[in-house]
């Protein structure tokens, strides 16, 4: 009898063993997909994101890597419409600002960290740029880690890359202390759209193994021409009456001199910000 209860418990952990290895692969197998097949969304439902999730989707972006465990970073969530309202402007008044529920602008934050170390009788040495490049590293983990989990979730994002183009504006409206600074925005919301995925270039071209490997000229030949070939891209060179989709790129998307303008830009806000002493 006692034979028999044992070689049906040992049966029960054998199944059991292969409904939890099961479902575990379904989840990383649905993830993978989530990514493969994302794409950004900058039209939203009308739809409110309940605050549970929006909470957990946070909490568990919080278990990214970190350095130290310092955990340099803070999330700043906007809801209501006067405060998208301020934000629009540093963000060139990009329509999903206003239009998304919840706009998240992700700062590094080296205050918390440091008020916590003058109150233990512990000198915090992090007023200069390499703990600010360490905090940002953390504030972006943090973001995309987020923006993975939310898109799993159901739920469509963009990254509002305009965050380090007008700092001052952003720090001014969500009245960020000494030792804050914002690295990227998200916006969040239902999607209401299913736009067509972004062409990415190909995977053999971004691997380079054991060392660096420079590119030949016919090796760039080749790793941008499906990217040269698409329709849209065509109409792109032909829209902004310039003769390749380079100089797209350097003519009038991210100019030689905008980047310059932006650049002296951030490093006076860092320095206001304590990050330059």
């Amino acid at each position: 009898m006692i034979k028999k209860l044992s070689e049906k418990k040992i049966v029960v952990c054998v199944w059991f063993k292969r409904i939890v290895t099961f479902y575990i692969f379904a989840i990383k197998n649905s993830l993978i997909m989530t990514v493969k097949e994302r794409r950004t969304i900058r039209k939203y439902l009308k739809n409110e994101i309940p605050s549970y999730l929006l909470n957990d989707l946070l909490e568990t972006s919080f278990r990214a890597s970190t350095m130290g465990g310092m955990q340099l970073y803070s999330v700043v969530v906007t809801q209501e419409a006067e405060m998208k309202k301020k934000l629009s402007p540093a963000h060139f008044n990009q329509p999903m600002v206003n239009d998304a529920p919840v706009v998240l602008t992700f700062c590094a934050d080296f205050r918390r960290f440091s008020l916590w170390c003058s109150q233990r009788n512990a000198q915090p040495g992090y007023d200069n740029f390499m703990s600010f490049m360490n905090a940002a590293m953390d504030t972006l983990l943090v973001a995309q880690t987020f923006c993975t989990l939310a898109e799993d979730a159901g739920l469509g994002i963009c990254y509002l890359g305009t965050t380090t183009y007008n700092p001052q504006m952003i720090i001014d409206a969500l009245k960020l202390p000494q030792l804050v600074f914002p690295v990227t925005t998200v916006t969040v919301g239902y999607p209401a759209e299913i736009p067509a995925q972004p062409d990415r270039l190909p995977f053999e071209s971004l691997i380079h193994k054991e060392h660096y490997n420079d590119y030949s000229s016919s090796e760039i030949e080749r790793i941008y021409a499906f990217k040269e070939s698409l329709d849209e891209n065509r109409k792109f060179v032909v829209d902004n009456g310039k003769e390749t989709l380079a100089q797209v790129f350097t003519d009038v998307r991210y100019t030689q001199k905008d980047n310059e303008y932006m650049s002296g830009n951030l490093m006076q806000v860092l320095k206001k910000q304590g990050f330059m002493s």
